[in-house]
């Protein structure tokens, strides 16, 4: 493949910008030359994460982010910092022509109103909202070929909008009434220490949270809207699985009047997604679990109709770190930077 292209990764601390040098220690394309962190600077990338001890990647040391020393050492950088910093940095890098993949959601919402309504931030540099590529490949691959900045999914969006994407561009389902019931691995909350995730309060208990205000929501409308051609309202719960890592989704959606049998509903969806490497419609009767996918860039997804209550049922599977975060920005960066696709991605789930 010839020589390795330089990237970085800004915010190499937290659980995505660890699977991003999980993922990275094995691309043929992309060699990590620089990650940053404010309080482990000084340290070796092996001293915080033992498990890279032996390869090359553990006597790489982590810096202080520094636009300039990043854009001098590398072609795209990855940013898997909160919300609201992430802005500033890719502005800086952006100004700097550097590519950015951004796993935060500062550049997910077109709206910038409707960002700051839901998260509670000034949005500070508006210009590059109509610059980002929503980075979801099977929607917008193309785009992202020739972006210089993409906005990365969020894990519960991508899960939500790869079920309904085919159903609602075949006009299988009505626009209103759709409820999205997901459920996530703990490390959906990130790494930083916190009572609601400690090992004892999310153990054997199962949880809702943040029901009718979890900032996803916009972004899963967003998105579907433009797929429906429509304004559209989702009910997007959200709840707390006592694993690491993982999403289901369980989505609910009101059949259009005719008979659309479930065969037709299901062939449409694998023809939807037939040259999708990463997308696998299950058989009639066979329904997602997140083992199944787990440590991998896998969407499982899983249709069945009822005619009694007149619903469509979609039910996904996706790891939210893999598939949900750091997996997505990885194929995103290999399509900015002309590499095959599943460069890196060629994942086994991991078992059990």
């Amino acid at each position: 493949m010839g020589a390795k292209i330089p990237v970085g990764l800004v915010g190499v601390t937290g659980y995505t910008g660890m699977e991003l040098v999980r993922l990275l220690t094995r691309h043929e394309g992309f060699e990590l030359v620089r990650a940053t962190s404010r309080t482990d600077a000084g340290k070796k990338l092996g001293d915080i994460y033992p498990w890279l001890q032996g390869r090359t990647l553990a006597e790489l040391v982590l810096t202080k982010p520094d636009p300039d020393d990043i854009a001098s050492a590398c072609r795209l950088a990855f940013l898997a910092v909160p919300h609201g910093a992430a802005m500033d940095m890719a502005a800086e890098l952006r100004a700097r022509d550097l590519s950015v993949v951004d796993l935060s959601a500062d550049f997910r919402l077109n709206d910038r109103a409707v960002y700051e309504k839901w998260y509670k931030v000034e949005h500070r540099h508006e210009k590059l909202l109509s610059q980002a590529v929503y980075g979801l490949i099977e929607l917008n691959r193309e785009k992202i070929v020739g972006a210089r900045l993409v906005a990365n999914p969020g894990c519960y969006p991508t899960s939500v909008i790869l079920g309904l994407a085919p159903a609602l561009e075949n006009g299988f389902i009505e626009t209103d009434g759709i409820v999205a019931d997901s459920k996530s691995g703990t490390s959906g909350a990130g790494r930083k220490a916190a009572v609601g995730t400690l090992f004892c309060e999310v153990s054997d208990t199962f949880r809702a949270y943040n029901l009718t205000k979890h900032r996803h929501t916009p972004e899963i409308e967003q998105e579907i809207s433009r797929i429906a051609g429509a304004d559209l309202v989702v009910s997007f719960n959200t709840h707390l699985l006592p694993i690491n890592r993982g999403i289901l989704s369980t989505i609910y959606t009101k059949l259009r009047p005719g008979r659309t049998s479930q065969d037709e509903i299901h062939a449409a969806y694998a023809k939807y997604y037939q040259d999708e490497p990463w997308v696998r419609v299950l058989p009639l009767e066979t329904l997602p679990e997140t083992r199944h996918v787990r440590g991998t860039m896998l969407c499982d997804i899983g249709i069945i109709t009822d005619p009694r209550t007149g619903r469509l049922i979609i039910v996904s599977a996706i790891d939210n770190l893999c598939r949900g975060a750091s997996g997505q920005a990885l194929a995103c960066a290999n399509l900015m930077c002309g590499l095959p696709l599943a460069e890196g991605l060629d994942l086994a789930p991991l078992m059990p």
